[in-house]
Formats: C-alpha cells, sequence, structure tokens
C-alpha cells in the first residue's frame, strides 16, 4: 500500500471535519458521512453539531461527552438527532468497518477513535490529547490533534506545576479569596489538585461551572463541597473577602474578581510552570494537551505509514509534519492546506 493510497483513507476538510475511512467524520459537520463522531466537548470539536444531527444516521460520543453536551447545550440539544454512546473498548460495525473509541487524556470523555476498514488498516484520530495517560494506538494512518507542535513549545517541568499550583493558591488564601480562571474540563481538574492536596477552604462556582462539575462527579471525580455563588453564604464570603477558592471559566477573567488574588491556567507556558503578573496575579502552567515532545513520542510508538496533522485548529500542524518527516522519514502532511 503506497502513502498515496493511503491518503485516500482520512482527510481533515476545510471546515474542519477529520475523515475516517468511508463512514466517519469526527469534530465537525460533513455531510458525505453517515456518522458523526464528537471526541469531546470542547466547542472547537463541535463544530457543526446541530446540521450532523439533523442529518446523520448516528452521532457517537462517550457518556460522560454526552452528558457534558447535555450541561454545556442544554438538556433537549442531542434530541434533535440519534445519539449512540460509546464506552472505551467497545466496537460498532457500520458496514464492513469497525469503530472503536479509546481513552485520550484530555477533558472527562475525551476519546482517541480507531477505524478498522476491509483490508485490515489502522485509520486513527487521537483527538486533543496529553501523553501522560493516553495509549498510544498502533495506526497505518494517523491524524493527530498539532496544538503545541512546534519544538519550542516543550515543558521541562511535567508534574512540578500541580505542586506549584497548591503552593500559589495556599499562599493567595493567606490574603483572602483566591479567584481560579480556566476553561471547563480542565478547571475541574483543578479542582480535583487542590482537594486530593488537602486544601480545605470552601470551592465557590457559578451555575454553569457547578453542573459541569456534578457531571464529572457522576463520573468518578472527586472535589469535596461545592457551593454556587448565587447562594447566600457563597456570597458573603466573596464579599467580605473570605478565604475561599472561586473557580470561573477564562471567560470571565475581565468580569470578576478584580482587584483580587487571581490565579490563570494555561498550557500555553513552556519557560517556567509559573508566571508572576502582578503582586496578586499568576499564570500556571497545568494543561491538558501534549507538549511538542509527547506529540513526537506518540508518533515514534504508533509507527504509522502516513500522519496527517489537524492544521483546521489551532496549533503548529504544518511546523509539526515537517518535524516528523524529518525525524522519521514518514509521509506526512498538515490539512486542511492553507
Amino acid at each position: 500500500m503506497t502513502g498515496v493510497n493511503f491518503f485516500m483513507k482520512a482527510d481533515v476538510t476545510a471546515k474542519g471535519a477529520v475523515l475516517l475511512g468511508k463512514y466517519v467524520a469526527c469534530d465537525a459537520f460533513d455531510g458525505s458521512m453517515p456518522l458523526r463522531v464528537v471526541t469531546h466537548a470542547h466547542a472547537d470539536h463541535m463544530f457543526g453539531l446541530r446540521q450532523s444531527l439533523r442529518t446523520c444516521e448516528k452521532v457517537l460520543m462517550t457518556k460522560a461527552t454526552k452528558d457534558l453536551i447535555d450541561v454545556l447545550r442544554g438538556p433537549l440539544f442531542l434530541m434533535g438527532g440519534y445519539v449512540e454512546t460509546l464506552d472505551y473498548g467497545e466496537t460498532l460495525q457500520y458496514g464492513e468497518e469497525q469503530i472503536t473509541f479509546f481513552r485520550a487524556d484530555h477533558i472527562l470523555g475525551a476519546a482517541q477513535v480507531l477505524v478498522e476498514d476491509t483490508e485490515g488498516k489502522r485509520i486513527v484520530f487521537t483527538g486533543d490529547f496529553r501523553i501522560d495517560e493516553t495509549p498510544v494506538l498502533d495506526a497505518d494512518v494517523l491524524v493527530m490533534e498539532a496544538t503545541y507542535g512546534s519544538p519550542s513549545c516543550k515543558r521541562s517541568f511535567g508534574r512540578n506545576a500541580r505542586d506549584l499550583l497548591v503552593s500559589v493558591v495556599e499562599e493567595g488564601l493567606k490574603h483572602g479569596t483566591v479567584y481560579v480562571f480556566g476553561y471547563h474540563g480542565k478547571l475541574q481538574e483543578v479542582m480535583q489538585v487542590l482537594h486530593n492536596a488537602g486544601v480545605k477552604a470552601p470551592f465557590v462556582v457559578p451555575e454553569r461551572v457547578f453542573h459541569v462539575s456534578k457531571v464529572c462527579e457522576r463520573h468518578g471525580m472527586r472535589f469535596g463541597r461545592l457551593m454556587l455563588s448565587r447562594e447566600r453564604e457563597a456570597k458573603e464570603l466573596l464579599e467580605r473577602n473570605s478565604s475561599c477558592i472561586a473557580f470561573y471559566h477564562m471567560a470571565s477573567g475581565g468580569k470578576v474578581g478584580l482587584g483580587s488574588f487571581r490565579v490563570y491556567v494555561s498550557g500555553w507556558e513552556f519557560n517556567s510552570p509559573c508566571r508572576k503578573i502582578s503582586e496578586k496575579k499568576y499564570v500556571v502552567a497545568l494543561s491538558d494537551h501534549s507538549d511538542f515532545d509527547g506529540l513526537i513520542m506518540y508518533v515514534r510508538r504508533s509507527k504509522p505509514e502516513l500522519v496527517i496533522t489537524d492544521n483546521f485548529r489551532a496549533g503548529h500542524a504544518e511546523t509539526l509534519a515537517k518535524e516528523i518527516r524529518k525525524r522519521f522519514g514518514i509521509s506526512t502532511i498538515a490539512l486542511p492546506k492553507k
């Protein structure tokens, strides 16, 4: 099988759909495919989902992803189509191809997708992942994320960032309320890190973060008691600048907690696990994506004959494709071409 023929087995379209085999479109709508996969519940992987629900025979996702979408989009949203949930390791037969989900260490419910075709070829889409606890799948054709696909995106500090996160938050609590800003999924990871470290301060959350957190708890994560920010007790804590931790979506960073001790969790930090911006403002490098070395490690272990890097979503797909070709001599292309 030549590299040219392999290109017929996978693609990334101009609208962001990752096409695998004859039937599967992942993470964006494609009218030519009867199956739509949602690898996880982040917005840049749910493009055209309403259209997919209307027109696809099945929309596939994990149970945890479905539960998160029910919170983020409302419980009626997914009722607009036929949704089927798959557990990790569970295989769906469609036509002559088999579709199987595998865990991706990213946010709750995130999945890698394996399509095995009639020729016995394995076509894999990693989705977004962190190499730490993501099983590497053997692949003939590998489609992979490229968020941190540049050699400049390397972290040498690993899990030390979690210890520093705990230290920074505990220091902030000496002065009153600590506001933590991040995206859905990462906020819950921060809660779990602090809870596991024995941080005793109350956790205060707005309603959307509360409901996302309750889904995470149903699927095994543990945070301790969560207080809704609109409740009287929580309001009093925040108004008095008492020692508590308030968790807000990154989009709220310019609206709440102004003048208070603030911690932003971001993956776009590579030189240091913690950066002090001002006396009361810190950025901690807590990422739910692999850095450059993690992406390269996945390719090395997977041993594909062709790699396609996702050039639709934000990242360094063209740089990563060039590095893979240089290091492994593997046919690699960034798609869609720009």
